[in-house]
């Protein structure tokens, strides 16, 4: 069975162009649930470089179907067997202002786009730099 990733390596994923905001947001919960972008919002924000895009969607799709940790191999593996949405397509970098970094390893951590280093990693010229994707066509 293929295995599908969503991991990049020494990339920069910028804000999408239609992003409503000019400061970066911590994304708001919803009642008590937490939102994917809650989520994945306080594993990369509060672990930079730690993890890679492939187990920060892995843990908000567990979390959300609330998932065992003795389920996590089976599903991982059926999750991974589609194509998956990559980080170009998260709240995150569509709606609340935050732009990727992936080091060498494929690790993340996030930067507002009103910070020095958001600047610094879109003008890297050794970096894929790429943007969000648009919420409209």
């Amino acid at each position: 069975m293929k295995t599908h990733t969503t991991n990049y390596y020494n990339t920069f994923i910028q804000i999408a162009d239609d992003c409503p905001i000019y400061q970066s947001e911590i994304p708001p919960t919803k009642g008590d649930a937490k939102t994917a972008a809650n989520i994945q919002f306080e594993m990369i924000s509060q672990n930079p470089y730690k993890y890679t895009s492939d187990e920060i969607l892995f843990q908000v799709y567990a979390h959300k179907n609330d998932l065992t940790s003795s389920e996590y191999n089976d599903a991982r593996v059926h999750f991974f067997s589609k194509g998956q949405p990559c980080f170009r397509a998260s709240p995150l970098t569509k709606r609340y202002g935050w732009g990727v970094h992936y080091n060498h390893e494929g690790k993340m951590a996030i930067y507002g786009i009103d910070s020095p280093e958001y600047l610094k990693f879109s003008t890297d010229k050794t970096l894929n730099i790429l943007k969000a994707m648009k919420t409209s066509k």
